[in-house]
């Protein structure tokens, strides 16, 4: 009797802890356990329709949603993140485009770079209390036309849809799906962020206030309808790709502060017809006016000492290159399509025949 007992028993803990462990699972939900929780890893990108992720798998709580756990899943239309979830990895969502609608949890605590960029469908987002960090370009490609903070948020804010810190000094994302050509960044703004305007397509012009020091990478990538820009002075650097394919820029005035243009800063501006470097400037990135077609001629000032690699590639109509000191050193393939005549001064030091393969002659000579 004892042994039928004890049997009984054990079939039954068995059984008990076999249906803690098959619990129902989405078969399409991909998933690893690290520990005592379970991170979400990928999706059948097949599936259409609405997902809502369990809290609870093989037992243990789901906490995060990994780096590109669901990209490219196009035919997902809705997703629920279970309050379990404390972060969202980078491209965690990146290219679903028929997400129209997505809770984020008040557990949540950090979203990644890049985590909804492409959802071209969602037009709309909140913020959580919770969130302390949203990592760049986290709603590149979006629909967005506003962004809402919860209001015991204390490290983010929004003012019309737009995401700040708290203290407005830092603009973090214009929304991309945000209508109004026009936009004037409050004063308070010293720092605009990694790819903060990225994609913004409706905007044509963008004024920046005097208080801005800093201007991020990619900040103003792909913004197709700006036709002008003034940086100003105040402004030391202007980061990677900061104005990429902003193709309809015509004119940009750099202000005396900047010290260095990034690499492909100007890349694919294509409507550019001048611009003028201040004299600060001392290094010219690699690729910085790649493309820029309708660019007829340029002045290097003297404080110039490096010029990147295809700085000036395919620049089909450029001219004329008139440089104001000593020969700098000069990436490879800098003129390359681009056929140029080299100007400089009488005086000035290092020159030879030809700069990067193009033919050099001294400012009096000048046309």
């Amino acid at each position: 009797m004892k042994h039928l007992i004890s049997l009984l028993a054990f079939s039954f803990l068995i059984g008990c802890d076999g249906e803690k462990s098959n619990e129902p699972t989405n078969p399409n939900l991909k998933y690893k356990i690290e520990g005592d929780t379970v991170t979400i890893t990928g999706y059948d990108k097949k599936v259409s329709g609405e997902l809502i992720i369990p809290a609870i798998i093989k037992g243990k709580p789901v906490t995060k949603i990994g780096d590109e756990a669901f990209r490219d899943c196009t035919s997902l239309t809705s997703i629920t993140i279970p309050d379990s979830v404390t972060s969202i990895g980078g491209g965690a969502f990146y290219r679903c485009s028929s997400l129209t609608s997505i809770t984020i949890p008040d557990s949540v605590t950090s979203i990644g770079v890049s985590a909804f960029a492409f959802c071209e469908s969602l037009t709309s987002i909140a913020i959580p209390d919770s969130v302390t960090s949203i990592g760049s370009g986290a709603f590149y490609g979006t629909s967005l036309t506003t962004i809402q903070v919860g209001a015991e948020n204390v490290n983010y804010a929004d003012v019309n849809g737009v995401l700040f810190n708290p203290e407005k000094n830092f603009l973090h994302t214009y929304p991309a799906g945000k209508t109004g050509a026009n936009y004037v960044i409050p004063d308070s703004v010293t720092s605009i962020g990694d790819e903060a305007f990225r994609g913004c397509s409706s905007l044509m012009s963008i004024k920046i206030p005097d208080s801005v020091t800093s201007i991020g990478s990619s900040a103003f990538f792909g913004c197709p309808s700006l036709t002008s820009i003034t940086i100003p002075d105040g402004v030391t650097s202007i980061g990677n790709y900061a104005f990429y394919r902003c193709s309809s820029l015509t004119s940009i005035t750099i202000g005396k502060g900047v010290t260095s243009i990034g690499g492909s800063a100007f890349c694919l501006c294509e409507s550019i017809t001048s611009i003028t470097i201040p004299d600060g400037v001392t290094s010219i990135g690699d690729e910085a006016f790649l493309r820029c077609t309708s660019l007829t001629s340029i002045k290097i000032p003297d404080s110039v000492n490096s010029i990147g690699e295809k700085a000036f590639l395919n620049c089909t109509n450029l001219s004329a290159v008139t440089f104001l000191g000593d020969a700098p050193k000069i990436g490879a393939n800098a003129f390359k399509e681009s056929s140029p005549t080299i100007y400089r001064e009488a005086d000035a030091k290092g020159w030879g025949d030809t700069l990067a393969g193009r033919p050099v002659k001294l400012i009096t000579e000048k046309p």
